[in-house]
């Protein structure tokens, strides 16, 4: 092709591929934003949620042109990683956008693929179905403990890129740390290369955990649930806890489980029914959707439990967490000696499961 063919061929397709000038108006709003929440919550904002912010605020003067570059925050539980999620959702405004929590939306994935699996590209038609025109895809607790589960991530992660989706994350774990498991963290790499490609990843660190605060706005949940150890049939019924159920064997997803069922909206599972045989955060998702007051009682001490119980049980407090389930929660012994244990998401059981009102023997 002659050059002065070329030339203006190429200076159209630069001009048609440069990346648009990002929108001040967006930026400072972002940053109005989270400064009049700050005050008004009475937080003062540590250097990393300030530098996350300017981020978020750079990146949302680029999602009209497409040209955004997505986020991954990690931090220590309780350093506002989901605050600062939830404001950033919530200054974009009437940009289609969606915020999941993790545990749910892959849940949905494996069900829609499952549903699909005769089409050419299942993932494809099941991301239409869970997505349809969303623009920001905002994932809350995002870890990773299951092989299958981490080699389908590669294909969702490139999959929500070439669909041009901003994608927020926040973790506990920087993307290194994920699925730490030395016999699958290899085979985990490439997502991990691929989110360091094409995210960038910022730490949001501080000394204060914003959990411990008196109003630590959405992300205080459990505040009107209780902890009650030992849990006696006499002192469950001198505090009021002690109501009529009846059992049932409640069907989940093919499983069988036992329940104590008080009524239409109220459940009672033992710790080792629901924790100890083979449940999953599917079962969780559905039978939240039928109970909305939850008792577990026999809580043991974590550290005697197998690894799989444990997940199990991490699991389940973070989905009754994040649907705001009221929870009666029952043990043998205070809740810090029976939290402890090998799995490193506890660190967030923990902190959720201390906002419960503790109440032990007179």
């Amino acid at each position: 092709m002659p050059a002065w063919i070329r030339s203006p061929l190429r200076a159209l397709r630069q001009h048609l591929t440069a990346a648009p000038a990002p929108q001040p108006g967006v930026a400072s709003g972002i940053q109005r934003f989270f400064a009049d929440k700050a005050r008004q919550q009475g937080y003062t904002l540590s250097q990393g949620q300030q530098r996350v912010i300017t981020a978020m605020a750079e990146q949302a003067a680029r999602l009209q042109g497409g040209q955004a570059r997505s986020l991954y925050l990690y931090g220590e539980v309780g350093r506002g990683k989901s605050w600062l999620l939830d404001g950033f959702f919530n200054a974009l405004g009437n940009i289609p956008k969606r915020r999941l929590h993790f545990h749910d939306f892959f849940a949905r994935l494996h069900q829609g693929m499952f549903e699909h699996r005769r089409e050419e590209d299942a993932l494809a038609v099941t991301l239409d179905g869970l997505l349809g025109d969303c623009q920001v895809l905002c994932f809350d607790e995002f870890h990773v403990h299951d092989i299958g589960d981490a080699m389908l991530l590669t294909r969702l992660y490139k999959a929500l890129f070439a669909r041009g989706i901003f994608v927020l994350v926040t973790s506990n774990y920087p993307p290194k740390g994920l699925l730490p498991n030395p016999l699958y963290h290899q085979r985990f790499e490439p997502v991990i290369r691929l989110i360091e490609a094409r995210m960038e990843v910022l730490e949001v660190g501080g000394e204060q955990d914003y959990r411990a605060l008196p109003d630590a706005g959405r992300q205080q949940r459990f505040t009107q649930g209780h902890y009650v150890w030992p849990g006696t049939a006499e002192q469950l019924q001198r505090l009021g806890f002690a109501t009529a159920s009846h059992e049932e064997v409640l069907e989940v997803n093919k499983r069988e489980l036992p329940a104590r069922v008080r009524d239409e909206r109220s459940v009672v599972f033992d710790f080792a029914a629901i924790c100890e045989q083979a449940t999953a955060v599917i079962d969780y998702l559905e039978l939240i959707q039928r109970f909305e007051h939850w008792t577990i009682e026999g809580l043991p001490d974590l550290e005697d439990c197998t690894i799989a119980a444990q997940q199990r049980f991490i699991n389940l407090i973070d989905v009754l967490y994040d649907r705001d389930k009221q929870l009666l929660l029952v043990g043998e012994r205070p809740l810090a000696e029976s939290l402890n244990g090998s799995v490193a998401d506890l660190a967030r059981t923990r902190s959720r499961l201390g906002q419960l009102q503790q109440v032990g023997p007179e």
